[in-house]
């Protein structure tokens, strides 16, 4: 088909689906509750559906009251029986991929289960979606007269039993549909490589033939992407590599931390970024404006929110509220029932609604401490065990601490600073600094592949506390007292930067 055509055709299908989305945008709440009854319906008969009498439910009350709320730990043995084999648990059709994510409490990675109607009616449709609404924005846009370069991890097969596992972006990539295989660059099989060095070469070979008019990809590794693009062919910036590149789709982890460094391989006022918020659990939210720092939250992809305000998350008093009832700029855990089979599942992460006609929300953070600059995602459970393990080999002790990171500064990888104040120091730093990014790596496989090569991560840099130093530094912000903590692990250099020039 001539690519004239096929944008032609493929611009007025996708426009069509603005109608269906303008359905949920004028009726959120019945659109979510007919989502909810879809879902008990079809589990019904599946081993959680007769646990908790889904076939006779038929208020969200009574699900809410029903039904818990669960984490992955609580629910990691039934995902590991369907692993092995067993079927109609959750959900009741065969699930047979399971997205790898990194590491919980009691296990190095996740794996959650994604479903032929995840597949299609959450994550491919989400494409379509958005495409759709970037369409709907820029009418005069050529995005298919060339092709997306989509940046996706590798895949792996879990051998016990031909369950296959691996990244998501992977297993989308392994079932995509032949439209948007014919749309995209690099292939299948370079998409698919493990080894990144190699993959990275391939990808450069490939996808600079072509006329790239959008890119998608996690911000960390599209930048060590598009820098050695660079590098290698000589330009000055992207436009001269891709004279009609448009658009860049991203997501995964903030954007902030990379913004100009953005700008300066694409120096267009014209060229447009547009966010998504999608995880190995579902797709949730994408940017519907151009230049809107918010995202329209998608009602109908097969998944029931709900919401958990925070300053009650964890208490006695918790309780979760459907969509109807959240308020603007209250900062809410998010709970999810999926087309996958979780059940009201605790994906961790916070989100604050900007509107609620239409419901348009902004991702605040982790329901807990971490770091999650490069799609390492460290949470506080991989530091405080790998903390543990390296004082029992160096005979050290450890009194307060902190983390940040060191964000991508042109060429120069990014990196985690720590500041660590020891009651017993250790006789070597260095061997101890060593000892952390080892234990760090086997707890967490998302930090252990960013650190592969060094290629987006490079070793952490720690620092040894002056004595008392996190003691004045929460006197000199007024926060002594047992109601205030230090803040662990942070997105950002804020903390950081007070205590390395108060260490001084």
């Amino acid at each position: 088909m001539p690519i004239p055509l096929f944008n032609s055709i493929a611009s007025w299908l996708l426009k069509k689906r603005y109608h269906q989305i303008e359905l949920f945008l004028k009726y959120p709440a019945e659109v979510q509750e007919e989502v909810l009854f879809q879902l008990l319906e079809v589990a019904e008969d599946t081993e959680i559906g007769k646990k908790y009498g889904y076939a006779s439910i038929e208020k969200y009350e009574a699900f809410r009251e029903r039904v818990p709320i669960v984490t992955y730990e609580e629910i990691e043995p039934l995902i590991e029986r369907t692993r092995r084999g067993e079927q109609n648990l959750f959900w009741p059709t065969s699930i047979k991929w399971f997205a790898k994510s990194s590491g919980t409490t009691n296990a190095k990675s996740k794996f959650i289960p994604v479903s032929t109607e995840a597949l299609e009616d959450c994550h491919y449709k989400s494409g379509k979606d958005l495409l759709c609404l970037y369409l709907n924005n820029n009418e005069n846009s050529q995005l298919f007269t060339g092709k997306s370069l989509r940046l996706g991890g590798s895949k792996e097969i879990y051998q016990d039993n031909g369950s296959f596992f691996g990244d998501l972006s992977a297993i989308l990539i392994d079932n995509m549909p032949l439209w948007a295989e014919f749309s995209s660059t690099p292939s299948n099989r370079v998409s698919l490589m493990s080894e990144w060095e190699s993959k990275l070469k391939a990808i450069i070979e490939e996808t600079t033939q072509e006329n790239v008019t959008s890119l998608a990809g996690v911000p960390s590794w599209m930048l060590v992407l598009l820098n050695q693009i660079i590098e290698d062919t000589g330009k000055d910036h992207l436009f001269q590599v891709w004279e009609n590149l448009e658009v860049y789709f991203h997501g995964g982890v903030s954007f902030n931390p990379y913004k100009d460094q953005y700008k300066k391989i694409l120096p267009r006022k014209s060229f447009k970024y547009y966010e998504i918020y999608n995880a190995s659990e579902g797709f949730f939210a994408i940017q519907d404006r151009n230049g809107a720092d918010d995202l329209l939250l998608m009602l109908d992809y097969g998944i029931f929110y709900e919401f958990i305000p925070m300053d009650v998350y964890g208490t006695e008093q918790q309780e979760a509220i459907p969509l109807w009832e959240v308020k603007t700029n209250i900062n809410y855990a998010i709970i999810i029932t999926t087309n996958a089979g979780l059940w009201r599942y605790k994906i961790g992460d916070t989100v604050r609604f900007t509107s609620i006609n239409p419901y348009r929300i902004k991702i605040t953070g982790r329901t807990k401490h971490h770091i999650n600059v490069f799609g390492e995602e460290l949470i506080i459970e991989n530091a405080e065990e790998a903390l543990k393990t390296i004082c029992i080999k160096t005979g050290s002790e450890i009194k307060d601490y902190t983390a940040g990171p060191i964000f991508m500064e042109g060429k120069e990888k990014g990196a985690h600073e720590w500041i660590i104040e020891f009651r017993t120091p250790p006789e070597d730093l260095n061997y101890f600094t060593e000892f952390l990014d080892n234990a760090l790596k086997s707890l967490n496989s998302d930090y252990e592949a960013k650190r592969y090569n060094n290629i987006t991560l490079r070793s952490p840099k720690v620092h040894m506390a002056r004595e008392n130093l996190f003691y004045d530094w929460l006197k000199a912000n007024d926060k002594l007292g047992g109601q205030h903590k230090i803040p662990r692990l942070s997105n950002s250099r804020d903390y950081i930067e007070e205590l390395l020039h108060m260490n001084k």
